[in-house]
């Protein structure tokens, strides 16, 4: 995935670039710029969970037709879950927000922030990855096994979250 900050900043127009040249101003506009990069990589993530909620529900949706009802109150229940982390990865603080903002992060705390979002998407390619193992199980040991693998990794990007938020708020996140 390229560096979305270099993309923002690519992007700047002529008024930007004139900001960028007024003293006391410069600092304003490229925190601005590496929160509009961080905002932008954040609905990337979201888009990325409801990918994989989506494909989960298709496997639901799929044992459901076949008759398979023992597996799908867990299967559920990671959806719920799937919904929720979502939710607070699309709707969080984003971070540095303005000349006197309540919450203030600065660009070295940002770029930290960026190591959580990795660490967020190797979790979800764990997640992804588990999808067809809890399709094709072949008894309910490896059912729940597989479950466990994607409860496992979802908790795992929850706490990378967690910890991203712990960073910006300097306050629990749930």
């Amino acid at each position: 995935m390229p560096d979305i900050r270099e993309r923002v900043e690519e992007d700047r127009g002529l008024i930007k670039k004139i900001q960028l040249k007024i003293p006391g101003y410069a600092g304003y506009r490229r925190r601005e710029d590496i929160r509009n990069a961080d905002i932008l990589l954040r609905n990337q993530v979201a888009d990325q969970v409801k990918k994989v909620r989506s494909d989960l529900e298709g496997v639901r949706d799929d044992m459901a037709a076949a008759g398979k009802y023992q597996g799908l109150q867990p299967i559920g229940n990671l959806i719920f879950n799937l919904q929720a982390t979502e939710a607070r990865v699309r709707h969080s603080e984003g971070g540095y927000s303005g000349i006197s903002a309540n919450i203030r992060v600065e660009e070295p705390e940002l770029d930290k922030l960026y190591e959580y979002d990795w660490s967020m998407l190797e979790n979800l390619d764990k997640l992804a990855a588990v999808i067809p193992t809890i399709q094709a199980a072949p008894d309910p040991a490896s059912f729940n096994t597989a479950l466990k693998a994607f409860g496992d990794a979802l908790k795992a990007f929850d706490q990378a979250f967690d910890q991203r938020m712990i960073m910006i708020t300097a306050t629990n996140a749930r």
